[in-house]
């Protein structure tokens, strides 16, 4: 729906505690799955769950191939190669 925002997470360790205090917050089994349908997605986390990502997977399961990558994870080059936009935060 146009306007609203839909915020999805997933987190290998902390997602029963994330609902407690988040319950707006659609919690997702894994990266590919919060990653369905994204304008955005934003690794806000250094578990090794998202430092081997498959970028084509994730391609497919977006609308938008933006990565926010706050944790500087990857680099710009290896995001931009893989056909999504590329931020970084502190780079």
């Amino acid at each position: 729906v146009p306007g609203v925002l839909r915020v999805t997470i997933s987190n290998p360790e902390g997602m029963a505690e994330a609902a407690k205090i988040m319950p707006d917050v659609v919690m997702a089994s894994s990266a590919y799955d919060a990653a369905i349908g994204a304008d955005i997605i934003a690794i806000v986390t250094e578990w090794d769950a998202y430092r081997a990502l498959d970028f084509v997977r994730l391609g497919n399961a977006v609308n938008q191939k933006i990565l926010l990558d706050m944790r500087n994870i990857y680099h710009p080059a290896e995001v931009q190669a893989a056909g999504f936009q590329s931020i970084s935060i502190g780079r």
